[in-house]
């Protein structure tokens, strides 16, 4: 009964803001964002202490504002997930362009595959949606949610136009059947993790334990491993889809030296990406969580 409630508020909600003008529907997911913000103290807690870490030559003020700016991109891109039902490529086009799509291009034309590293940042459910929509669908290595009925309704959405869904549960095998085909997947990588799934490397200063699938995968498919994300650009009042120049992988012949020297290669590109947007990325997560087990 709890998972029917859910999902029927859930069901509203993306039909509410999906039936009003894009602006509007905008203007109450900030509004969303801002009452998040103020209601949730724990995740301020843990956006504080995580700014605190990544950027500790910004003041508290600094840190305070960065989070105010996220909840309002975050309360964006709710109502731009609202709304992704009734978006074709000519509408979508109006607020959202690509910048080095022939990196994409090519990567895909070699054949092996592409995995495109993203995170949680810009507008992330947007970016393999419009991605779909201008005729390269896509799959996407997501982790299922815990109501089985939003879980379907979430993944019909994201799928309208072509995209697949690939769950954590079977990562590797159905990733490296992915890039055997040739096909391009998208995996965010900037999430905590734990061993033996993740390695620790470096992020902003500090150790992380870090996904190191994508690292493995691209070792033994010789997959293109391409950054990309969607961020807002003020100066354009815009979208933006970033495609970057592809990742060289370190290859000595060490499958484990190579799979930590590729995952801090992977985490340093993410890195740069969130420095250069600061207020788009999900501070929130408690990604350094996991600690290395202390020497005895």
């Amino acid at each position: 009964m709890q998972q029917r409630l859910e999902f029927a508020l859930v069901w509203l909600l993306v039909k509410l803001l999906g039936w009003l003008p894009r602006t509007a529907a905008r203007k109450i997911g900030a509004g969303i964002g801002s009452v998040a913000h103020a209601a949730v103290p724990r995740l301020r807690q843990v956006g504080m202490q995580n700014l605190a870490l990544a950027f500790p030559e910004k003041s508290s003020v600094q840190h305070r504002q960065i989070l105010r700016v996220l909840y309002r991109n975050l309360g964006w891109q709710l109502a731009e997930f609202c709304r992704m039902p009734h978006y074709t490529l000519a509408k979508a086009n109006q607020f959202i362009r690509y910048d080095g799509l022939e990196h994409y291009l090519e990567a895909r034309s070699r054949g092996k595959g592409v995995l495109v590293l993203t995170g949680h940042i810009g507008a992330w459910e947007l970016s393999s949606f419009y991605h779909s929509l201008a005729g390269y669908p896509m799959s996407m290595v997501i982790r299922r949610l815990d109501n089985p009925y939003l879980d379907r309704f979430v993944n019909g959405i994201r799928c309208l136009h072509g995209n697949r869904v690939l769950h954590k549960d079977d990562f590797a095998r159905v990733l490296i059947a992915s890039m055997r085909a040739g096909e391009t997947v998208g995996v965010l990588m900037d999430t905590n993790m734990t061993p033996p799934q993740g390695v620790f490397v470096d992020f902003f200063g500090h150790t992380a334990c870090t996904a190191a699938g994508v690292a493995r995968v691209a070792q033994r498919t010789g997959a293109t491993v391409l950054p990309g994300f969607l961020v807002w650009e003020d100066t354009e009042t815009r979208y933006v889809l970033h495609f970057l120049s592809p990742l060289e992988l370190v290859c000595t012949g060490s499958d484990e030296h190579d799979t930590v020297a590729n995952t801090q290669l992977f985490t340093r590109a993410l890195e740069d990406i969130i420095r250069r947007y600061p207020e788009q990325w999900l501070w929130v997560h408690r990604r350094w969580k996991t600690r290395p087990l202390q020497a005895k």
